[in-house]
């Protein structure tokens, strides 16, 4: 463990993992969540500015509990955000369902032309063989 400074307060803290807030702080976020989901529960039609002014939480802090895929809105609420690829507006998390795919199918792809070049680095060379010395009674002499 190791004791570094909260990103929110600057207060020291001893750091186990996760985000780099202390643990004062992130009981304060704990609960700035709980209040925005029971806001969005009984106000599911509001916009992100509303939900911010009558709760308190940041339109920052919105986005990032979306962003996260902790915050899941529903389809007919005004609040959204972008696809970090294409932009278009998405209701949760970083990317839209196209292009999380298309991202997937890149990573398995590359993930498959390393396994293939690396399952055996010499199958196109003729150095692949094996050679030994061979030798007579005569060179033990």
């Amino acid at each position: 463990m190791e004791v570094i400074n909260c990103k929110k307060c600057n207060r020291l803290f001893q750091y186990i993992g996760g985000r780099m807030i202390c643990p004062v702080c992130h009981e304060e976020e704990e609960q700035e969540f709980k209040l925005l989901k029971e806001y969005l529960y009984e106000h599911p039609k509001a916009t992100m500015v509303e939900v911010s002014q009558a709760t308190g939480v940041s339109v920052t802090a919105i986005r990032h509990y979306l962003r996260e895929g902790r915050l899941i809105i529903t389809n007919d609420s005004p609040i959204g955000i972008e696809c970090e690829k294409c932009g278009i507006e998405i209701k949760t998390g970083r990317f839209c369902e196209r292009c999380a795919y298309e991202l997937e199918m890149g990573m398995r792809m590359a993930t498959n032309e390393l396994l293939e070049k690396n399952k055996n680095p010499y199958a196109n060379t003729t150095k692949s063989k094996m050679h030994y010395l061979r030798r007579t009674k005569d060179d033990y002499k």
